[in-house]
C-alpha cells in the first residue's frame, strides 16, 4: 500500500495462526468520502484445530513472573545478573527493553506488571527523569496506592493526566524508607515492587499490610527470589514485613523455570478432551516451584487430571484419570485469592464440562487486562451458559442446560486479554468451529500457543 492508504487492521484465517494478512478493498464505501484509499481490514479471526488423539510434550514458555522479577533484581544489583531461559513474552521484553535502554519515555504497552515494577525502580534511580505510559486500558488501571506509597517513602511522581492513573512522570531520588502501612487486598504487585527496591532505602522498609493479603505466593516468590540474590527479608508477623538496608549481591546467574499459568491451558485441554487415553509431557516444571499458579496440578485433580513428577526428565505428565473426579453433580469449590490468574482456564473448563462450581477470593478480576468478570460472563452466553456473580469476588454456576453446550458461531472477544483467548481456545475440544477474534494478543505470555497446538496435529 502507497503513503495516501489507510491502514485499518489486518486479518487472518483459517488453522495457521502466522498465515500471512489479507488486505481487503473494502467497495461498500463510497471512494468520494475519502481523500484517500481506504482499505478495511477486519479483525484476526482464528478457528483452532485439536486432533481427536491428544498426546504431545510441549515446551511451555518460561515463568514471566519469575522472569520479570530476575531482571529487576538484576538491575538493582548494579550490574545486571544472568537470567538464563528468560522469558520471551511481550510483557518481559518491554521489561528487558526498559531496563537496559533506559529511555526517557517508557511505553510498557499493556504490561501491568513493568508498570508497577518500574515505577518503583525509577523513583530511586536518582538522577533519572522517566515518563511511563501505555496502552489506553492501561491508562484506565489504577496505581494510585502504589504512587501514594512511594511518595510517603521519599519519590517524587507526578500525574501526567488523570490523579491515580498512568501516565507517570517519575524523578528519581534516594528513597528514605522507614515505616509504611499498605492496602494489601489490590494487587500483590504493588507489595512486590515495595519490597524489592526497599533494600536501597536509606533505612529499608517495615511494610504493615491492612486488610486480606491477596496472591500471596507471589510476595513469598519475591521473598524467595530475593534471597537468592543477597537479600534478607522476613515477615515479623501474618501481616507486617521487614527488609533492612542492605546492598544485593552481584555476579548471581538464576535459571527460570516453564510458566506455571501457562501450563493450566494444557491441564484444560486434558480435562475437556474425549481422548481417555491423552498424554501431555510438560519439561522444566518444578515440584518445589515458587510460582503460585503450581495450585493447578491439584486444582484439577477433581476435574480427573493427574500430574506425575518426572524428576529424570525433568518434566511432568499430564493424564485423565477418572477416579479423581468429582461425583457427578458435586461443585467445585475453590478459593483463589492466591491464584486469581486461573480463574478464567477453570471457570472455562467447568462450564464446557457442565461441573458446577463457585471460587471465591476474585475481587482483582475487575482490575486485570479487562473486567475479566463481565467478559466471562459475555463469551459464556455464546454457549448458552449464565456465569453467575455475587458480590465482588464470587463467581458460579450451580446448574447447566440439559443440552450440551452448543456454540452460537459468535467470536470469542478477547477484550485485549491473553488469557481471553488462551483459556476458551480448548473449549473447541468440546465444541468444534470456535472462532477466537485478536488471537495475537497471546503474545503478552504465551507467543507460541497456536504454534504449540498446531502441532498436536501435525505428530
Amino acid at each position: 500500500m502507497t503513503d495516501d492508504s489507510v491502514h485499518v487492521r489486518s486479518f487472518s484465517f483459517g488453522r495457521k495462526a502466522n498465515a500471512s494478512p489479507l488486505y481487503l478493498f473494502c467497495p461498500f464505501f463510497p471512494s468520494f468520502l475519502f481523500k484517500k484509499t481506504v482499505y478495511i481490514l477486519p479483525p484476526m479471526i482464528l478457528t483452532p484445530h485439536f486432533p481427536s488423539v491428544l498426546r504431545a510434550s510441549i515446551d511451555l514458555p518460561s515463568s514471566k513472573s519469575l522472569s520479570n522479577r530476575a531482571l529487576l533484581l538484576g538491575a538493582l544489583s548494579g550490574n545486571g545478573a544472568q537470567v538464563e531461559r528468560r522469558s520471551t513474552c511481550d510483557d518481559t521484553c518491554v521489561m528487558s527493553h526498559a531496563l537496559e535502554q533506559r529511555p526517557e519515555v517508557v511505553d510498557i504497552l499493556a504490561a501491568g506488571t513493568a508498570m508497577r515494577f518500574l515505577t518503583a525502580y525509577f523513583a530511586g534511580c536518582k538522577g533519572e527523569v522517566h515518563t511511563l505510559t501505555g496502552t489506553q486500558r492501561m491508562k484506565k488501571r489504577p496505581i494510585g496506592v502504589l504512587v501514594e506509597a512511594l511518595r510517603r517513602l521519599g519519590a517524587d511522581i507526578q500525574y501526567e493526566s488523570t490523579e491515580g492513573f498512568p501516565p507517570l512522570r517519575i524523578t528519581g531520588r534516594q528513597l528514605q524508607g522507614g515505616t509504611l502501612d499498605l492496602p494489601a487486598d489490590v494487587s500483590s504487585q504493588y507489595i512486590s515492587a515495595l519490597l524489592m527496591v526497599a533494600p536501597r532505602m536509606c533505612e529499608g522498609l517495615t511494610l504493615r499490610l491492612q486488610g486480606t493479603i491477596i496472591s500471596r505466593p507471589y510476595i513469598d516468590m519475591t521473598l524467595q527470589l530475593m534471597a537468592r540474590f543477597g537479600i534478607q527479608a522476613q515477615w515479623l508477623n501474618e501481616q507486617t514485613l521487614y527488609v533492612p538496608a542492605q546492598p544485593y549481591a552481584t555476579g548471581i546467574t538464576y535459571t527460570v523455570e516453564s510458566d506455571w499459568s501457562a501450563a493450566s491451558y494444557w491441564y484444560e485441554m486434558v480435562a475437556l478432551t474425549t481422548d481417555t487415553d491423552a498424554l501431555i509431557e510438560l519439561p522444566w516444571l518444578l515440584k518445589e516451584s515458587l510460582q503460585g499458579d503450581a495450585a493447578v496440578r491439584r486444582f484439577f485433580e477433581p476435574l480427573g487430571v493427574q500430574t506425575t513428577f518426572c524428576p529424570e526428565r525433568g518434566s511432568i505428565v499430564l493424564q485423565k484419570n477418572p477416579s479423581l473426579l468429582l461425583p457427578e453433580g458435586e461443585p467445585l469449590v475453590l478459593d483463589l485469592i492466591n491464584q486469581p490468574d486461573l480463574a478464567q482456564t477453570l471457570v472455562v473448563t467447568c462450564a464446557l464440562l457442565h461441573r458446577p462450581f463457585r471460587f471465591t477470593g476474585l475481587r482483582s478480576l475487575r482490575i486485570k487486562e479487562t473486567d475479566r468478570t463481565a467478559a466471562l460472563a459475555t463469551e459464556l452466553l455464546k454457549f448458552g451458559i449464565t456465569l453467575g456473580v455475587k458480590g465482588d469476588d464470587v463467581l458460579y454456576i450451580s446448574s447447566y442446560p440439559t443440552d450440551a453446550p452448543r456454540y452460537d458461531g459468535t467470536p470469542i472477544a478477547t477484550y485485549h486479554d491473553h488469557r481471553m483467548a488462551l483459556a476458551f481456545a480448548p473449549a473447541a475440544l468440546r465444541c468444534p468451529g470456535i472462532q477466537i477474534a485478536d488471537p495475537e494478543v497471546v503474545s503478552k505470555s504465551y507467543p507460541d500457543y497456536w504454534k504449540d497446538i498446531a502441532s498436536l496435529s501435525a505428530k
